[in-house]
Parts: structure tokens; sequence; C-alpha cells
């Protein structure tokens, strides 16, 4: 197989290479899975320089997101289960590997590539979707008339919460940081989108809700909680879900008390330690949305990345913002599908 294999950190993406190695041989309890789009990550960028909370021993291999087709099932999971996923499914998932044309995954990593989705729409959905359906409806308790506050709402997990929010009846008021990304935010089904560049985006925000009184639910991967306060109506709930300005916020908790505010965290990894049975439930809402036609798929389409060895150059547009949604690089497999 061909994969982007780290012996050591690098500086940056430019320094990826693509070698030949040996196809994985899977474990009795693993699925061998030909990837056919792999999806770039923050994270990614991290752990290729030795940054990241998580770093395999070398040598290992890059990426972690795919979509592509079983080659080969498990042989022997626990309590005799029978396999989900036979030979000839689509799947997409995420394991350590992603940027690979083979990767070896356990069950539980794994989910059905939906009806009439090509595989790089599916390969950038198994952090994002969770990510806001969690975050949304199982810890804001999002509701048909709330309004919502999306931050960095054309980003992957910003036009996952953007849908999940619409799904929901809710209406919408997307930040990005350009025309194009707003534009972007709308056509994924904001109702109103605000540059969060300017200083007063929190009385523009504001201004747009009902009599003035804020929005109910701050969406925010960025770290703008204490901004958001400013345009947060009573009783609102702000949603911690990450902090891709960088900045670690400290709050003033006189501001929480005033308007009756709750701040919640959401860490969606955890769950599969702290509340597995959470797992199921989220992923059932989400396909469940996606059979009614109100959840697609988020691949960056302004550009196409072909082949492995434009890895770095993908990694490079989500590095450097110009980019919307998720992106994803298409693997060619030899004799196969290049959906």
């Amino acid at each position: 197989m061909k994969a982007i294999q780290i012996k050591e950190y690098v500086k940056g993406p430019e320094d990826l290479q693509v070698r030949d190695l040996p196809t994985p041989d899977p474990k009795p309890t693993e699925y061998l899975i030909a990837i056919h789009a792999s999806a770039t990550n923050f994270f990614d960028l991290l752990q290729i320089r030795g940054k990241y909370q998580h770093q395999p021993a070398f040598p290992w291999i890059a990426g972690s997101e795919f979509a592509g087709v079983v080659l080969k099932t498990p042989t022997s999971l626990p309590g005799g289960k029978t396999p989900r996923f036979k030979a000839g499914d689509k799947v997409f998932g995420a394991s350590q590997g992603g940027y690979a044309t083979h990767v070896v995954c356990t069950e539980e990593r794994l989910k059905r590539v939906p009806e009439g989705w090509s595989f790089a729409d599916a390969a950038g959905v198994f952090v994002t979707a969770p990510t806001s359906y969690a975050g949304l409806v199982v810890r804001a308790g999002i509701k048909k008339g709330d309004w919502v506050l999306v931050h960095a709402a054309a980003g992957g997990v910003g036009l996952a919460a953007v849908q999940i929010a619409k799904a929901f009846g809710a209406t919408v008021v997307a930040t990005a940081g350009t025309q194009h990304k707003q534009d972007v935010a709308r056509a994924f089904g904001a109702d109103y989108a605000v540059d969060y560049r300017k200083s007063d985006w929190p009385e523009q925000v504001k201004k747009l809700t009902p009599k003035g009184r804020g929005v109910d639910i701050v969406y925010d991967p960025v770290g703008l909680i204490a901004q958001s306060m400013k345009c947060t109506a009573w009783n609102g709930r702000l949603l911690v879900v990450g902090f891709a300005a960088g900045d670690i916020e400290k709050m003033a908790t006189n501001r929480i008390l005033l308007k009756n505010v709750s701040v919640v965290g959401l860490h969606w990894g955890a769950y599969a330690i702290n509340e597995p049975e959470m797992q199921d439930k989220v992923w059932d809402g989400i396909f469940d949305l996606v059979r009614q036609g109100k959840y697609r798929g988020t691949a960056f389409t302004d550009k196409e990345f072909v082949g492995l060895d434009t890895v770095p150059a993908a990694l490079k547009a989500l590095g450097g913002r110009d980019s919307w949604g998720k992106v994803v690089v298409k693997v060619p497999q030899e004799g196969g599908s290049k959906m």
C-alpha cells in the first residue's frame, strides 16, 4: 500500500512523504478497509509536529478520518458477535493511519456510508457531526424556536451545527470572517451571517433577535464565550466546544449569574469512556436527519485534492484558514472507484 509514514517529527506538511509500505494485516477483531477518501483535521497538523496530546510511537501513519470499502471482516469478535459489516460495504470512520490506501479499524470506529453519499462527503463526518449533535441536542437542549449563534460557521463542526440547529427548528446566526464563508454558511441553512472581525459583531447579533433579547444558544469552537455573553439572552446556554483561536478564556462569573446563563462544555471523544451508551443515541439522531434530507456532507469543493501526494497541499489549505467545511483528499485505488 501507499501511506504517509512519520519516522520523525516534521516542521510542517510540506515535509510529508508518501511511502510504499506492506498492506496491514488486521487482527482477528479488526476490519481491513481500502480507503477512497481521507479527511484532514487540525489535530493532524499538531500530531505530525509532535504537538498533540496523543502521539503514537515511531514509525506511524498520519491521518485519522476516512471513507472506503471493507476488504476483510473480523474473524473473532467478543462474545462471538457477528460482524456488522461485510466485504464490499462502504464505510466511514476514524483510526490512526487515515493518510493511506489501506487501514485497519475496529467496528466501534466505523459507520455505514449513507445511501447516495460520496466517499468524499462521508470521510468528514465521523468527528464533526457527533460533536455538533451532542453539543446542541444533548448538552444545550436545543428546541424549536431557539435562536442559535454558531461561531466559525463555515468550518467543519460549524456547518454541522448550522444544519442540526435548522433541523430542530432554530433560527441560526452564523459568524464567519469572509463574505465567501458567510455565503457558504447561508447555503447550508444559516438565516443570518455576521463578520466576527468587526468589533461590534455582538451588537449586530443582538439586533437581529426578537426585541433585541439575544440568542438562546451559543455554539463556540473558537474561544469567543466572553464576548458572546454580550448578545446572550436570559437563560441562555453557552457551549464551549473548542479554542481554535488559540487562547483559553477566563470568564467573569458574575456575568454568568446576572444573565442566569449556563456555560457547558462538550468533549465528544470522552463519551466513549464516561457515557458510552450516549454514542448510539447521537448517531441514531444524525442518521435520522440524513434520512430526512436535513443533513448533508460538508466536503470543501472550491479546490480538488486527488492522491496522497496532495495531502500536504490539503493540510496547508486547512491550516491557512482559506478553506471551508472539511478539506478531503480523494484516494484512488488501483482498479477501484474514485468517488
